[in-house]
């Protein structure tokens, strides 16, 4: 990538990551906050400046464009690219103060405004892979917002760069950028209708060179109680607090084995992460992950044999336990049809990179496309420690992941569509690109 369009890429990500853009689990509408249409209204505005066609802002908050084909193919399959706009509800997304540490030299990193927040190579091994490279990070209060704006500005440069360059064959690209994806809605209403993709591509992982075709398979769990509320004075023998019973709840599910601070790799874990009430009522929130569905159910069994065992314990109060499904392991569609991550892999080996296939320990708007029927791996946006103060990205990161969507589009210009619409897509007779 040249200096140009890196100060580009650069550019339109501070732009980005300035804007406030926090999901809210709790809100029924979508998108499920008002500001998340801050960032897609700039985006339309951006994309028509472009003249990318079929611009739109859906009515539930996504934005979705056509970059038109440059090849004479018309069974070149299409492409479809997304990322995700909003920024997790647990920690602040507001008044965000990105720093760009020039020419990183590989010492701490202090973030200013909170300078117990301190970025040390000792503690990320992964900084001193980047001394010399640009470093963005927040000021310390805030999160930055790379996951996942930072896919958002490699799409639009991508796109940007495609346009300005009708030399490099491509069939049709699609472009999407999804709302509440952190509170696991990003797909809740885009359909592979919709995107009218036979592939797709989500740019929401980690480091340099990071490809994911397998994810976590996901739950989501809410315990009620409903305690018996009485004026404390008189209480003795008739209050049952819903708070005490919900930290009953909370510590009487294993601590050492399933939970996210204490497993690592393909382990599973049951995470805790809100919890809110009275002594009349409360709610515990979690939220159960695991690479198999084995796994998922077993969590799911345990929440709800430690509800009823308190249930037991304490008739007069009434707790209940809801377990729905968000999403399920992509693996499970992927393997059946391995050519996008093959596709995928090819395109990050001809720009020059080693690629890091690993499991996701989450999931992407991808894992639900997936489910639905496009094939939709996750490739490296460059973001590292995201959700918290700490998160960082190196610009020329996200500059390689521009080039590997450059090449990744030109080699799906040498396939041929199968002739179904799941993205089952066959190579062309002259073998791999």
């Amino acid at each position: 990538m040249n200096d140009g369009m890196l100060r580009e890429l650069e550019e339109r990500f501070l732009r980005y990551v300035r804007i406030d853009t926090q999901s809210d689990e709790a809100s029924s509408s979508a998108p499920s906050t008002a500001k998340q249409l801050d960032l897609q209204r700039l985006l339309v505005k951006e994309l028509e400046a472009l003249n990318v066609r079929d611009v739109e802002l859906t009515d539930y908050g996504c934005v979705l464009a056509t970059l038109p084909a440059t090849t004479e193919n018309a069974d070149v399959p299409t492409v479809a690219l997304l990322a995700h706009v909003d920024t997790v509800p647990g920690f602040s997304g507001a008044n965000v103060k990105p720093i760009v540490h020039r020419n990183y030299s590989g010492d701490p990193i202090v973030l200013p405004d909170d300078p117990t927040q301190v970025l040390s190579p000792d503690e990320v091994p992964d900084l001193t892979e980047k001394v010399g490279e640009d470093i963005v990070t927040a000021s310390g209060t805030t999160l930055l917002g790379a996951d996942n704006k930072a896919g958002v500005a490699i799409i639009m440069t991508t796109v940007d760069h495609l346009l300005n360059h009708p030399e490099i064959l491509h069939g049709t690209i699609r472009i999407a950028f999804t709302p509440d994806e952190e509170i696991g809605r990003g797909v809740a209403h885009l359909t592979p209708e919709a995107l009218a993709a036979d592939v797709a591509y989500t740019l929401d992982g980690g480091p340099l060179g990071e490809i994911t075709y397998e994810s976590f398979s996901a739950d989501k769990a809410i315990v009620r109680i409903q305690g018996v509320s009485i004026h404390p004075g008189t209480a003795k023998g008739k209050m049952v607090n819903a708070l005490q019973l919900a930290a009953t709840f909370a510590t009487t599910l294993p601590q050492s084995a399933r939970t996210p601070e204490t497993t690592e790799g393909r382990e599973g874990f049951i995470h805790l992460y809100r919890m809110h009430g009275t002594a009349a009522q409360a709610q515990l929130h979690y939220i159960l992950r695991d690479f198999e569905l084995e796994g998922l159910a077993a969590h799911g069994e345990l929440i709800r044999s430690v509800a009823n065992t308190l249930q037991a314990g304490e008739p007069r109060a009434r707790i209940e336990c809801e377990i729905t499904p968000q999403y399920r392991n992509m693996r499970y569609w992927l393997e059946e049809n391995m050519h996008p991550v093959e596709m995928a892999i090819t395109a990050i080996k001809d720009s020059g990179i080693e690629p890091v296939i690993k499991p996701i320990r989450g999931g992407t708007d991808g894992s639900r496309l997936t489910e639905l029927g496009l094939p939709t791996p996750n490739l490296f946006a460059g973001t590292h420690a995201a959700h918290g103060p700490k998160e960082w990205v190196s610009l020329q990161d996200m500059g390689k992941a521009v080039e590997v969507c450059v090449h990744l589009v030109t080699l799906w210009n040498h396939s041929v569509k199968s002739g179904n619409s799941n993205g089952n897509t066959a190579r062309a007779n002259e073998g791999p690109p």
